[in-house]
């Protein structure tokens, strides 16, 4: 094999290889050799076709294997002699390969820089903590109980107001024809909850037992059933009671509806949820702060191709953010070149804090153990109930799939390495407080997640929304504080 660097620019290196025909030719010989094992040809006995015959029959359909196996093979080699850690997929392209001559292709790459990490020590930060009031405690209750109240017939009857639990039959016509899914026997609806179209609970307001009421409504244009977005129903409904909502009691039979033995131990639960989720809280604002410390201490050259395709990421879903109207008020009032130079600073951020932390973790061998993976993964088919089995399938079938799961752990891993180096100093605030200060967005400068190998293909989700619908008591006991959307970055390893 002969191999001359032909270009060797900052972290840009390219290669043209040339593989002699006579070591294409011997893989050729020992590919066919391994198929005439197997092969049943006329005439022959298993094993003992000419190898000849077998390169009539075989040769130019196993010529592509052939080639991708020799071109793979050599171009590791190329990078193992050399010492070189590509940052992203090497480009490769097959220069000329004319038959029973050598095999001449060109390879370009981008290396990991060389990265010096700081000395941790000398880090200081912050941390947050909380003590978590009793009056929080007896809110998150208060809602737990509003989630569990019940209903009952009205003690004196009235019109029906927002609030109250009306009992209906009702059937939609469009132009008069009844549609699929617009009837319903003995529905329970909670006037104002908005669970159904937009002004239908509005027009049962103030109706009574045994009215029949005629509801117009138009279907929004967004509505999930597309035969019906857009179009005007009519629906008869008769009220065939109306029931007030009554509050479950804060008490031991609460607790016991939750799993829970009684009242006390439900408090216990709901404050360690609670503190739970300040907890993370303050590490979110904690980490930010050591992100930012790492990114003013290091400053080294990034491939640019790995910047280039973080930015594409993160581009595509502010164009679907821009299309929707969902772009942030500051965003949206920068031109369009502005906003590209603020996305793409963010994405050489990222890269650059990726490799750092990724290296940090090569050089300190941190791992990710097999056990932290499953009970992860454990974790997320949890949050799909009766599908556990398909989603523990999906992650042992994709490769891609276990690389997004392993990537957040991994990176936690370096940030808590990191964190037990430096210097932390503790400083308690009100749960307010601690919610308002993190609140303070850093301008969209998170890092990217770590990678267990720099070389790893990136998958970038930006400003991504998370949205839990879950009726369990630990969401009801979460901090009641929304944090700024942000740019967000799964990293997968190959």
């Amino acid at each position: 094999m002969q191999v001359t660097e032909t270009t060797a620019d900052g972290l840009k290196r390219e290669f043209k290889v040339v593989i002699p025909a006579s070591d294409v030719q011997e893989k050729m010989d020992h590919r066919l050799q391994e198929l005439g094992k197997t092969i049943r040809m006329p005439g022959f006995r298993p094993g003992k076709v000419p190898l000849q015959l077998l390169k009539q029959r075989f040769g130019q359909s196993i010529m592509g294997e052939i080639i991708e196996r020799t071109v793979t093979d050599s171009s590791t080699q190329v990078m193992t002699e050399r010492n070189l850690r590509p940052a992203v997929q090497p480009k490769i392209e097959i220069v000329s390969f004319p038959e029973g001559a050598d095999l001449e292709y060109s390879m370009a790459l981008e290396v990991v820089p060389e990265i010096t990490p700081m000395d941790f020590s000398t880090l200081e930060l912050e941390r947050l903590t909380v003590d978590i009031p009793d009056s929080e405690i007896d809110e998150a209750l208060q809602r737990l109980a509003q989630r569990q109240r019940k209903s009952e017939p009205l003690a004196t009857p009235r019109p029906a107001q927002n609030g109250d639990v009306v009992v209906i039959d009702f059937t939609g016509r469009i132009d008069g024809v009844e549609f699929p899914g617009g009837a319903a026997t003995d529905h329970y609806l909670e006037l104002g909850s908005g669970s159904l179209i937009p002004g239908f609970e509005e027009q049962l307001v103030g109706a009574n037992a045994g009215d029949q009421v005629t509801v117009t409504v138009t279907f929004p244009e967004d509505y999930p059933n597309k035969e019906l977005a857009g179009k005007e129903a009519a629906f008869d409904v008769t009220i065939k009671e109306i029931r007030e909502p009554v509050a479950a009691t804060i008490d031991d039979e609460l607790a016991k509806s939750f799993g829970l033995e009684d009242l006390a131990a439900m408090r216990g639960s709901v404050r360690e949820q609670i503190e739970k989720e300040y907890g993370g809280v303050s590490r979110g604002k904690l980490k930010r702060q050591l992100l930012d410390a790492l990114a003013a201490e290091h400053d080294f050259e990034v491939p640019a191709g790995m910047v280039e395709a973080e930015f594409e990421g993160i581009w595509r879903q502010i164009e679907s953010d821009r299309e929707q109207g969902r772009l942030d008020e500051e965003d949206a009032a920068k031109s369009e070149d502005d906003l590209k130079a603020d996305y793409r600073a963010i994405a050489e951020r990222r890269v650059r804090l990726g490799l750092l932390l990724s290296e940090v973790g090569r050089l300190n061998n941190i791992q990710v153990s097999n056990d932290e993976l499953t009970r992860a993964i454990l974790a997320e088919a949890r949050r799909y109930p009766g599908q556990e089995r398909k989603v523990m399938e999906f992650y042992q079938k994709s490769p891609e799939a276990l690389a997004q799961v392993r990537a957040p752990l991994y990176e936690d891993k370096v940030i808590d390495y990191i964190l037990e180096l430096a210097k932390v100093s503790d400083r308690k605030v009100e749960p307010a407080t601690l919610l308002e200060e993190s609140s303070e967005a850093p301008s969209g400068d998170e890092a990217k997640k770590a990678k267990p190998k720099a070389k790893a293909k990136a998958k970038t989700t930006a400003k991504r929304k998370k949205a839990d619908d879950s009726d369990s008591a630990e969401d009801e006991a979460k901090p009641k504080a929304k944090a700024k959307a942000k740019v967000t970055k799964k990293a997968e390893s190959e």
